[in-house]
């Protein structure tokens, strides 16, 4: 039974950082490209970043670009979503999702977590 469970959301200020994890388990991690989504209230689901299964190559939406950063430790079944200079649009319930290749398209993941709650404040 595979699980993506994140963890690390929370109440920040504007300017401020946040890590978040997801932690996976009962599927061979190391095969599988890794993507961050999230979604605000009364929007639809958003692509942030995605990394390929080594790591090696990474993809930002453009909102985020210079701010998020994504990582993954292959050893310890982990997934990271380094979050800095937060805005109060970057507020959302934010995702892990495992997938055959890193893509920018929801649909394409297979596995997904139940998600975090960020919240930025002005």
């Amino acid at each position: 039974q595979v699980q993506l469970v994140e963890s690390g959301g929370g109440l920040v200020q504007a300017g401020g950082s946040l890590r978040l994890a997801c932690a996976a388990s009962g599927l061979t991690f190391s095969r599988y490209a890794m993507g961050w989504f999230r979604q605000a209230p009364g929007k639809e689901r958003e692509f942030v970043a995605a990394t390929t299964s080594t790591g090696r190559s990474t993809v930002y939406t453009d909102s985020v670009k210079g701010r998020f950063t994504i990582s993954r430790d292959n050893g310890k079944n982990m997934v990271y979503l380094e979050m800095n200079s937060l805005k109060p649009k970057d507020t959302a319930v934010y995702s892990c999702a495992a997938g055959d290749s890193v893509t920018r398209t929801s649909s394409a993941y297979q596995y997904w977590g139940q998600g975090t709650q960020v919240t930025v404040s002005s």
